[in-house]
Order: structure tokens, then sequence, then C-alpha cells
């Protein structure tokens, strides 16, 4: 694996990483997933699922040219020794995450190939200096139902891309925790080819979080559920977001999770605490 001191996107993650097992089963109840385990049995799923859907279009006489293309987007859990009052808890950015990326890839693409084990998964360093690699999982039964994995791949890595999308032709391939959102982040030139080529990809699985309104906000992508979305409070309770005129198919907007927090928090964050300061004493004050 390659480590490098280059700063790469970073967020921060809720998760410990633990040593689970693998199960095959279907989506929890929970919109959440409560340990590392679980968001990897839930991704394995999820993809296996629209990898078989594609290729069922495919014999239905649909598009053979669009062989599966996927994005993923994996909340990577935080190391062990992460404290809370960590400004960043990722200082070494994608080298220091590309180890645990690593070893999450390998157990997700174990069991999206049937019969296959980490010993069938070849690699390939595709940019040193942007830590972006190739993972290729080799089926015992046929080459044909191989699966790619490309990771942390940026828009410096395009030719690459395109290059690895030619060798790897019908088969599927994953672009995992991609370093870009749209094809304008490749460039006023580089945007019309991109488009081009990102319009072949859907989302395989997506755990995901950002603020909103100061909220602390969780987007999952799951492909028998679609996209949905929850905000976790100061108290740690999940609290669904979700409107009747939303298509699951489609990433909630920005403005319409703001607009939902509006319906189900009123109060913002910053007031809700400062009521809670007012009821239990500030917190170096507390008995406990």
């Amino acid at each position: 694996s390659s480590r490098h001191d280059r700063p790469g996107r970073t967020m921060r993650r809720h998760l410990v990483l633990l040593s689970l097992p693998l199960l095959l089963l279907g989506p929890a109840d929970a919109l959440i997933p409560s340990t590392p385990g679980e968001q990897t049995r839930r991704a394995v799923a999820s993809i296996r699922e629209t990898i078989s859907r594609a290729a069922d279009a495919a014999d239905d006489g649909g598009d053979a040219s669009r062989p599966p293309r996927l994005y993923v987007d994996y909340l990577i859990p935080l190391p062990r020794e992460t404290k809370a009052e960590d400004i960043d808890p990722w200082p070494g950015g994608l080298a220091q995450q590309y180890p645990y990326a690593e070893e999450i890839v390998r157990e997700i693409l174990a069991g999206v190939v049937d019969g296959s084990t980490g010993d069938d998964c070849t690699t390939q360093i595709v940019s040193e200096t942007d830590c972006c690699g190739l993972y290729i999982q080799q089926s015992p039964v046929s080459a044909r139902d191989d699966v790619a994995c490309l990771v942390f791949a940026s828009p410096d890595q395009f030719d690459d891309l395109k290059r690895i999308e030619a060798m790897v032709g019908p088969r599927p391939l994953i672009l995992f925790n991609r370093q870009f959102q749209r094809a304008e982040d490749f460039g006023f030139f580089g945007k019309g080819e991109a488009s081009r080529v990102l319009s072949r990809y859907e989302w395989g699985y997506a755990f995901q979080e950002l603020a909103c309104r100061g909220e602390d906000v969780k987007l999952t992508f799951e492909r028998d559920v679609g996209w949905e979305a929850c905000v976790v409070d100061e108290k740690g309770n999940e609290i669904e977001l979700s409107d009747a005129g939303w298509d699951p198919r489609e990433r909630p907007r920005y403005e319409d999770l703001e607009r939902k927090i509006n319906e189900v928090l009123p109060e913002p964050l910053w007031l809700r605490m400062i009521g809670e300061a007012q009821e239990k004493g500030l917190k170096f004050q507390r008995e406990e």
C-alpha cells in the first residue's frame, strides 16, 4: 500500500474499526450501519444486486454496450487511536486512509465475487503520488465474473480510468470513494468527455455524511431501498428525513434536506445546547 503526505479529502468518521464476520443478509432496519462489519455487509449486498440487475438487463435485450459501472462511497471508520478532541482525524490525508481502504475493498470484493477469497485479489498502483490503486477480484469460475475496483480516483487519473475501462470491458468496474463529484471537476476542456464517460456510472452503494443547517446528516443508498437520509441529534438519536415527493432513486438535494430539518427540528442545535446547559448546568459545573 502506498503511504504519502499528500493531503486529501477528510471527513469525520463515527465508526470504530472492528473485525466482524461478513454476513450476506438483506438491509438492516436502522438507516445507519451500526458497525463497519454491517456497512460492509450492506455494501456487498447492494453491489451484488446492482451487478445482477445490469446482467439481467443485458440478457433481456438491453444495452450490452453499458457494462456495470458503479460508484461506491464508503464511510471509512476512524482509527482506534482517534481522540474526540482531534480537529482532523486524518492528518495524513489519503495516504493515511489508504491501508484502511485497502482492507475494506478486499473484503467487499471477496463478498461480491462468488467463491473467491482474499487470495484471489490482484493489485496495481495506478498513481503513487495520488494514492490511487486498482484491485481486481478474480473469479474461480470464469474470468467473465471478475470485478475491478479503482480506489481514490481523481480527475488526474482520467486517462488511467479510460484505459482501465477498456481493459475491464464488459466486466463490472467500481469507483471506490472517488475524489471528484461532477464532470466540471475535470476542467473546462475535459468536462465534456468526462461527462460522457461518467454517464455510464450508477450508484452501487453509499454511506455519506454532511453538515446541513449545522446538523449531522447521514445519507445512504442501497439498491433495493434507494436513497435515505436522517439527522443524528446531539443525543445520538436518528431522526429520519423523508418526504412523499422525494424520488428514492435521486440523492436528496441540500435545500430539501434543510427544509425537512426545519420541520423535524425547528430549534437549531446551538439553541438546543443552550437549553440543555440551562437545564443541567454547564458541563464543568456538573457532578457527573
